[in-house]
């Protein structure tokens, strides 16, 4: 997760928005990454929430919170649910959870084409122009597509915890 955040190429391709919600925008954030390294959550959620600081949303980590021991065991709903009574009468309007859901290990090819391509319309032309850049590393890209689920639940009144 914590690469994810050093890559230039991180892109949306997916989001839904609850229709009840049009207009909710929260000014007060806990950020809650979940993985069970807790080096890398709280890199995660430090990253996050300088975004949305820089977008005037005042955030906060997880790891802030809630203390050791609410972190390193199963609680019942009663304990959660103080918790979150806790951060309601603190300011909190809003929880946003990450989880990752799925890695995957992708390469691509990146050499660059023959300028001879409208010339090699045999096999035997084609085959000679390429078959170097199997054996050469640096001509493919290995990166790592994440799928990572984000959603925001409200606090405001009415709302379902």
């Amino acid at each position: 997760m914590f690469l994810l955040f050093n890559c230039a190429s991180t892109q949306l391709t997916k989001q839904w928005k609850n229709p009840e919600y049009p207009n909710f925008v929260p000014k007060n954030v806990l950020v809650i990454g979940v993985t069970p390294d807790l080096e890398v959550r709280k890199a995660f959620e430090f990253q996050f929430i300088r975004k949305l600081n820089a977008r005037k949303v005042n955030a906060l980590q997880s790891s802030v919170v809630f203390d050791k021991s609410f972190q390193n065991s199963k609680n019942t709903e009663v304990e959660i649910e103080a918790k979150l009574e806790k951060l309601m009468a603190t300011g909190y309007d809003a929880i946003l959870i990450s989880v990752v859901k799925g890695i995957e290990n992708n390469v691509s090819y990146s050499g660059k084409s023959s300028k001879l391509d409208y010339r090699l319309r045999k096999f035997i032309g084609y085959y000679l122009a390429y078959q170097d850049t199997f054996f050469n590393e640096q001509n493919y890209d290995r990166y790592d597509v994440f799928t990572i689920e984000t959603s925001l639940y409200s606090f405001t009144e009415g709302s379902d915890i």
